[in-house]
């Protein structure tokens, strides 16, 4: 499943804010909000945050740096999250982590021709099928490198 966001302009995140009830008014719901919309956090809206919600820029400057599910870059149009977690681990999901890195993107970052983001995450409830991986929210298990090779190909090509 591919997220659909709305392209960042300051008004589109007045906008946004404006639609957030009573209760959600608050730094880590709003940041939550603004990333849902557009797909990430720009700096341009931590400003508009903390004038929104009448607190410091710093405030809200610590939560979006706190929480790594917070991004501040566009996400790319695909992203591949490796399962890291004990089960997967054991049945290779580290060799499959060191193959990414070497050919595509280490953890953390983005492939060089900037369609692929590569996280890790910590269990997707499939360890009976490990190693496992999201790609694009699509679950895959019992990868290969030659099997991820093939679901990344896939993925480029429904771009």
């Amino acid at each position: 499943m591919t997220l659909v966001v709305t392209p960042w302009s300051p008004a589109a995140g007045e906008d946004l804010l404006d639609l957030l009830p009573a209760d959600e008014r608050l730094i880590l719901p709003a940041l939550q909000a603004v990333q849902q919309g557009f797909g990430y956090v720009p700096k341009e809206a931590v400003a508009l945050i903390a004038v929104a919600l009448n607190v410091s820029v710093a405030d809200v400057h610590g939560v979006l740096t706190y929480y790594h599910e917070l991004r501040t870059t566009a996400p790319a149009p695909i992203t591949l999250a490796i399962c890291v977690a004990e089960a997967c681990q054991a049945t290779g999901s580290r060799e499959l982590v060191a193959h990414v890195g070497a050919n595509l993107a280490p953890v953390g970052g983005r492939s060089d021709d900037g369609q692929v983001d590569v996280v890790e995450v910590f269990c997707l409830g499939n360890c009976a099928l490990g190693p496992a991986a999201l790609i694009n929210e699509r679950l895959v298990g019992r990868l290969t490198t030659k099997a991820l090779e093939s679901a990344l190909a896939d993925a480029r090509a429904a771009l």
